[in-house]
């Protein structure tokens, strides 16, 4: 049975200057930081002496948020690329407001891409797939995973046997910050109990 924590990173710097996120290694915020804390001090209270595998995007500011949250429960976050927030190609670097003047293709399917040198979603879903596939089939029964909002929708999704095509049809977007909690019971019925724990960030 697998038990799964996953945590959007909490407050980055591109929430706050209008920036594109995506590939750009932006830092956490001063509050993003204090809200990492927050996740990390009742996450170890919550936890007691459960041991969890941590595993972080490896851009900065999931990074930063895995480093907190993993101190607080001792351990060392492991970085893996395709934990990666989806890659938007030429606009990476670029502000929000340049993004919608100059988007190449308005995303309607998980096929489309906004630009020709970006990643669409059933990229970024093949990207993690093999990820997904490797930690579920692995010996760990406690995992703790920090990314990104696209690429945690994409997980959840993954997560309850979804196929893909389903994107199409139905998001699982949550909040920066967000703590989502899901099990696999003895019957190997995979159950999200909490998705997007907002109460985390408080102190």
């Amino acid at each position: 049975m697998k038990n799964v924590i996953t945590i959007q990173h909490t407050q980055s710097i591109h929430h706050t200057n209008g920036m594109v996120g995506s590939w750009t290694d932006w830092e956490l915020s001063e509050l993003g930081v204090l809200q990492a804390e927050n996740i990390g001090r009742k996450l170890a209270k919550q936890l007691g002496d459960s041991r969890y595998a941590v595993y972080s995007s490896d851009l900065r500011r999931a990074g930063h948020t895995a480093e907190i949250v993993a101190g607080h429960l001792g351990t060392t976050p492991v970085f893996a690329g395709e934990l990666r927030e989806r890659n938007l190609g030429k606009c990476v670097g670029k502000s929000v407001d340049w993004l919608r003047k100059n988007m190449e293709c308005q995303e309607r399917t998980i096929d489309d891409r906004m630009f020709s040198d970006a990643e669409s979603r059933r990229d970024e879903w093949n990207r993690l797939r093999p990820f997904f596939e490797k930690i579920m089939g692995g010996s760990e029964e406690n995992m703790i995973i920090v990314s990104h909002g696209d690429l945690l929708s994409i997980f959840h999704a993954m997560w309850l046997g979804m196929e893909v095509e389903m994107l199409n049809r139905c998001e699982l977007f949550g909040m920066a910050g967000g703590v989502s909690f899901m099990r696999e019971n003895e019957d190997g019925k995979r159950i999200i109990n909490r998705l997007s724990d907002m109460s985390y960030l408080m102190e």
